[in-house]
């Protein structure tokens, strides 16, 4: 019998699998890291430690646990969090954490400045993206700015999975779905880096070699083999963003096909018949030359759930405290007794793509528990995806078919309420693992076990979550959009530094 392995690094932990043929998975592992948060609107992982430092933890407990000899795996494939920016030096080595995807806003200012330079609407032209707080590009020019001293000594610059391929193969490349997300200085049409949107900035061999997911980057070296306890020569492939592979996971594979990713954010991918043009979603060219993804995400979602636990359930261990919260929650009403909840607790992505955004709960009242505010919570994670769904159908692209995967899928509320207050069905797979066993399936199609139709056969689907019509929904949803747009100034406002009293 011959493995796949396949490794995603997460927002809060890491997940990976062995594969075997068949598509079934004969070991698991994870291991947990912190997101961490120098200052308000910043999110950082450390790199040596949280990605490559979990992949070798993992993969260790993989070929412990199942005890399968390394030269059995016939590729191996990663995924990571995306699109973050990290330099490096000569050597390879960080120069600082890695600067995470859209729940990190450092680089407002840089953001505003390129779109003074080249003009929003060129760039929506020739990136097929707006510039975001979810862009490479003006993370980049904020490490030119604002830290010279590193900028002078970067060799590359990677992204989370870059970083892994390079440490696993030596080799520097990213694939296009990841490198899209690199605004200004990947080119939609071209389908290759460009300088001349914003020459002067990042000299073209800073940036990784351009692959497809599929592809073969390079193969396990010497020094990565004797730390991963993996096969020197084993093939490794350009990898993917998480969301990417989660898709896969699933079977997204048709255009009108859209993933729902349950995570510590909400992601949506649909596939296209052709490039989606609007500045509220973003767009990348899908895993394989030819195909098309149109994507949208929210900043704070299951994280916006471990914030709730942390703060509202202290008394209740981890094990237990989803549990009663759920239980709590499913005693109240839809619509949660009146109460709404903007989850913008770290601004938002899609498709209001505001970084100055803030949460709120609004309406409560004295007879208000923790079971309407945990209720709330959810309703208004669902409302956001709603505002996200609705995007789509505006835009001309309505799903054929809707696939749930993640965590979150766990949940069965978080689902039900998703379905009700958007009016979509969600089909779940028979294996909800995600990106790590997309990861899997990516390398078996990389090296020909297995071609990309195979994964209807490697994760069925078993059930359908129906929409149920709720009039309230309809109503607090119109209430919903009306209270982030009545409230936008004050919270713009709330985030000058002269009104954060709390600072030193």
């Amino acid at each position: 019998m011959k493995y796949t392995l396949g490794v995603d690094i997460g927002t809060f932990e890491t997940k990976g699998v062995l594969v075997d043929g068949d598509g079934v998975v004969v070991a698991s592992a994870v291991r947990r890291h912190e997101m961490i948060v120098p200052q308000p609107g910043w999110a950082e992982h450390r790199p040596e430690q949280d990605w490559w430092g979990d992949f070798v933890h993992v993969t260790r407990a993989l070929l412990a646990d199942s005890g399968i000899d390394p030269r059995a795996i016939i590729a191996v494939a990663c995924s990571a969090i995306g699109p973050c920016m990290l330099p490096v030096d000569g050597d390879g080595a960080p120069l600082m954490n890695g600067v995470l995807y859209g729940v990190d806003t450092r680089a407002s200012d840089e953001i505003a400045t390129l779109n003074d330079q080249i003009g929003q609407e060129v760039i929506l032209d020739r990136c097929g993206n707006a510039l975001t707080s979810q862009s490479v590009g003006p993370k980049i020019l904020w490490l030119k700015n604002q830290r010279p001293d590193l900028f002078e000594r970067t060799a590359h610059i990677l992204t989370s999975t870059s970083y892994l391929v390079m440490k696993l193969t030596g080799e520097i490349t990213i694939d296009h779905f990841t490198a899209a997300n690199s605004s200004p200085f990947y080119d939609a049409k071209a389908q290759d880096w460009t300088q001349d949107l914003a020459p002067g900035i990042v000299p073209p061999d800073m940036l990784p070699r351009l692959m497809w997911s599929t592809e073969i980057a390079g193969q396990i070296t010497a020094r990565a083999a004797q730390e991963t306890g993996l096969a020197v020569g084993t093939p490794v492939t350009a990898g993917t963003i998480d969301a990417a592979a989660e898709a896969v996971s699933v079977g997204v594979q048709k255009p009108g096909d859209m993933m729902m990713m349950y995570g510590s954010t909400i992601f949506i991918i649909t596939l296209t018949d052709e490039r989606l043009r609007d500045p509220a979603l973003w767009y990348a060219p899908w895993l394989v030359p030819g195909s098309h993804a149109a994507m949208a995400g929210l900043a704070t979602s299951g994280t916006l759930t471990h914030w709730f636990r942390d703060q509202f359930a202290r008394e209740l261990t981890r094990d237990e405290a989803f549990g009663v919260l759920a239980d709590e929650a499913e005693k109240t009403p839809p619509g949660a007794g009146g109460l709404l909840m903007l989850p913008y607790f770290s601004g938002e992505r899609t498709p209001l793509h505001d970084p100055l955004a803030r949460g709120a709960f609004f309406g409560l009242n004295l007879t208000h528990t923790r079971g309407h505010m945990y209720r709330a919570v959810i309703e208004g994670i669902a409302f956001g995806t709603r505002h996200v769904t609705d995007t789509f159908h505006k835009a001309g692209q309505r799903p054929s078919r809707v696939l749930a995967v993640g965590g979150g899928t766990k949940n069965a509320m978080w689902l039900q309420a998703t379905s009700d207050i958007s009016g979509l069905d969600q089909i779940i797979c028979e294996k909800t693992v995600g990106a790590s066993y997309g990861d899997a399936f990516l390398a078996a199609c990389a090296v020909g076990a297995a071609s990309i139709d195979d994964i209807e056969g490697w994760n069925p689907t078993v059930k359908t979550v129906k929409a149920a019509h709720h009039p309230v929904y309809d109503h607090q949803y119109g209430l919903f959009r009306r209270l982030y747009d009545q409230t936008r100034d004050i919270a713009h406002e709330l985030t000058r530094p002269d009104t954060l009293t709390d600072r030193v």
